[in-house]
C-alpha cells in the first residue's frame, strides 16, 4: 500500500509533467509565431552533419523549437540540410550555416575554471547561470555514475573520467548545482537515433546554456581540405555525448544519448565528445522515448509524443 510520502511524491511528479505540457505547448506557440514573423534577425549554431544525417549544437536565442548545446549555452542536432544563417555555440534554428569555423587558440589540455564545487550531495542548488566553466570538482581517480530519474524509467550511466576527465567534471558540476533537475528531453531524432536534452531554461535546443563553453576533449582539428572539424569519436547505442556549436571548445552543458545504429551516422565528423555509456537496461529505456518519436515542423527530427521529463540527475561516487 502505498505510504503517504509516495502519494506526496507522485503528486508532485503529475504536477511537474503538467508544467511540462504547458511548457510544451509554450514552445510550439513560439514556433508558430516565429514560423509566422519570418526568421529575420536569428542568431543560431548548427553543426552540420554531411549528406543531411544531422546537426549537433547548441546557442542562445533562436526559436525554441529549433535549437540544441553549443557555446554561449544552447546545443543541438538537426537532421536536415542546413540553410543559410548564423549560427551560436549551443542551440540550431530553422536558418543554419555552413560557414568555416573560426580558429582561436587551440588548448593542448583541458583548461578548468574557478569558483566553488557544488555540495556532493545536490544541495547547493539549483543554480542556473554561472560567470565561467567549473573548476576541478571531481576525483579523476575514483568512479562516478549518473542515475537520470525520468519520467519513463531510470537510466544509469557510468562516466568515462579516465578518457574524458574534464567533460565528466563539466557534467557532474552542473548536475550537482541542480542544473538538469526538472527538465525535458526535448528532441528526438531517428534518422540519427538521438534523444536531446539540458536545456533547463528554455527546455529547447535554443537554451542560452550556462554562461559558457568548455574546451574540447581532446583538442579537434580542422581540416585544411574541407574546412570542417574532424575528431576521434565513434557512436554506438547507449552512450551519453555533448552537443556543440560549429566551432571549436563550443559545447556548453546540452547533452545527447545514442538509441540505435543510425548514431554512426555522426562518425563522419566524429566531435561529439563522448562521456559516458549506459546498460542493457538503460538502453532499454532509451528507446522507449525515442519510440514515442512524433515529427515536427522546422527540422530538428521532433519530440516525443508526451512531454518525457528528467526529474534528477543524481551522481554516485565510488
Amino acid at each position: 500500500m502505498p505510504t503517504q510520502r509516495d502519494v506526496k511524491r507522485r503528486q508532485s511528479r503529475a504536477a511537474r509533467a503538467a508544467e511540462a505540457r504547458r511548457a510544451a505547448e509554450a514552445r510550439r506557440t513560439r514556433r508558430r509565431r516565429w514560423l509566422v514573423g519570418g526568421l529575420a534577425g536569428l542568431l543560431v549554431i548548427v553543426l552540420v552533419i554531411p549528406l543531411g544525417a544531422g546537426f549537433l549544437t547548441g546557442g542562445g536565442d533562436g526559436p525554441p523549437e529549433d535549437v540544441v548545446v553549443g557555446a554561449p549555452e544552447s546545443e543541438t542536432t538537426e537532421s536536415e540540410a542546413p540553410e543559410s544563417g548564423t549560427t551560436e555555440p549551443e542551440a540550431t534554428g530553422p536558418e543554419t550555416t555552413g560557414s568555416e569555423p573560426t580558429e582561436p587558440v587551440v588548448a593542448d589540455r583541458f583548461v578548468y575554471g574557478e569558483g566553488d564545487c557544488p555540495a556532493p550531495d545536490g544541495s547547493s542548488g539549483p543554480v542556473l547561470k554561472f560567470d565561467g566553466p567549473p573548476p576541478l570538482c571531481i576525483d579523476p581517480d575514483r568512479s562516478y555514475t549518473a542515475v537520470f530519474d525520468t519520467s519513463e524509467g531510470e537510466i544509469r550511466f557510468d562516466l568515462d573520467t579516465a578518457g574524458t576527465p574534464g567533460t565528466v567534471n563539466n557534467f557532474v558540476t552542473l548536475a550537482r548545482w541542480g542544473y538538469y533537475t526538472d527538465t525535458l528531453l526535448f528532441r528526438t531524432d531517428p534518422s540519427i537515433d538521438i534523444i536531446q536534452g539540458g536545456s533547463p531554461t528554455a527546455n529547447s535546443p535554443g537554451d542560452p546554456g550556462p554562461g559558457y563553453t568548455i574546451h574540447d576533449e581532446p583538442p579537434l582539428s580542422i581540416d585544411p581540405d574541407t574546412r570542417q572539424l574532424v575528431g576521434p569519436y565513434r557512436y554506438e547505442p547507449g552512450q551519453i555525448v555533448m552537443a556543440r556549436g560549429p566551432g571549436l571548445d563550443s559545447a556548453g552543458a546540452q547533452f545527447f544519448f545514442t538509441t540505435g545504429p543510425n548514431a554512426a551516422l555522426l562518425d563522419n565528423q566524429g566531435v561529439y565528445v563522448v562521456f559516458g555509456t549506459t546498460d542493457e537496461a538503460g538502453l532499454e529505456v532509451l528507446q522507449s522515448i525515442i519510440a514515442l518519436h512524433v515529427d515536427r515542423e522546422g527540422g530538428l527530427g521532433g519530440e516525443p509524443s508526451r512531454p518525457v521529463a528528467v526529474w534528477t540527475v543524481t551522481i554516485e561516487e565510488s
